[in-house]
Formats: C-alpha cells, sequence, structure tokens
C-alpha cells in the first residue's frame, strides 16, 4: 500500500505498465499500458496518457482561456473532450513544453476521472480525487488522506 503522504516534493514522475482505459459515452477514449504517473504528496497519483493513444472515435481541442501553471512542470493547457455527440469542458489537461525534468509529459494527457464517466487502471475503477482542481485518480492501493477537500488546498 503507498500513502500520499509518502510522495515527494518536488514530484516525482515513472512510467506506469498497468492498463489505462478511460471510457466516455459507451465510448472506449483510451486504452493504453504507455501511462506515465505523477507522485506528489498528498495527492494520488495524476495518470498521464499519450495523446497517440487516443481512440479514432474521440477527439482533443483546445480548450479556449483555460489555463494553469506548475512550479515544477510548467504551464498547462486543457483540452475539450469530444466523444460521442458530447462534448466535456476542459476533460483534460497537459503540458506542450514542460519543464526538462517532465520533459516526457509532451504528448500526453491527464484525464480528470470526475468529468468523464469511467478511468480504470486495471481492474480497478478509480475514483477522482477531491475538489475541483486536482486531478489524482483513487485506487485501493493508495491511502490518504489527499489534499483537495476544503481547507487542504496548501497542504
Amino acid at each position: 500500500m503507498e500513502r500520499a503522504a509518502d510522495y515527494p516534493r518536488p514530484p516525482l514522475l515513472e512510467p506506469d505498465p498497468r492498463r489505462v482505459r478511460i471510457v466516455h459515452s459507451g465510448t472506449v477514449v483510451v486504452d493504453t499500458r504507455r501511462a506515465q504517473r505523477v507522485l506528489e504528496t498528498w495527492s494520488p497519483p495524476t495518470f498521464y496518457v499519450p495523446t497517440a493513444d487516443l481512440s479514432r472515435d474521440a477527439r482533443l481541442e483546445r480548450a479556449t482561456g483555460a489555463s494553469s501553471f506548475c512550479e515544477w512542470k510548467g504551464a498547462a493547457t486543457y483540452w475539450d473532450l469530444h466523444v460521442a455527440d458530447t462534448v466535456v469542458s476542459q476533460a483534460a489537461w497537459g503540458y506542450d513544453s514542460p519543464t526538462p525534468r517532465f520533459a516526457s509529459l509532451q504528448g500526453t494527457v491527464a484525464f480528470y476521472a470526475s468529468r468523464v464517466d469511467e478511468c480504470w487502471v486495471d481492474d480497478e475503477r478509480v475514483t477522482p480525487q477531491p475538489g475541483g482542481f486536482y486531478g489524482g485518480w483513487i485506487t485501493p492501493d493508495v491511502a490518504g488522506p489527499f489534499k483537495g477537500e476544503p481547507g487542504t488546498e496548501h497542504w
């Protein structure tokens, strides 16, 4: 069992060979074994998937007017997900020009588990990280507490 309290700061980036799937509106958006995860103190892992592994039945379009900045990874861009007849506003984010330490995140995006129908790591369905800003994925192998609830934003 991993504990979010034991994750490092600055965060650690590592490949994750497990099967990662994202499903929305009955469509498999991503199915990959090439995910990377970022481990940061007090957060459940954030999974980044290659945009090259996006299904042909789904597409990402840059969200207008949305951006944020991470002191470790750099300037983030946000993406709207188009799948079936739906559009999910700011369903994912990524880094067009990540910092050198996180260079392997270029060409990947992370999906908010709270904004799509299902996210899976192997056969475990993901629970979204609390709050509206953070995008970590909670699985049974990671113990909290997790930042994201009111009053935990500055942990």
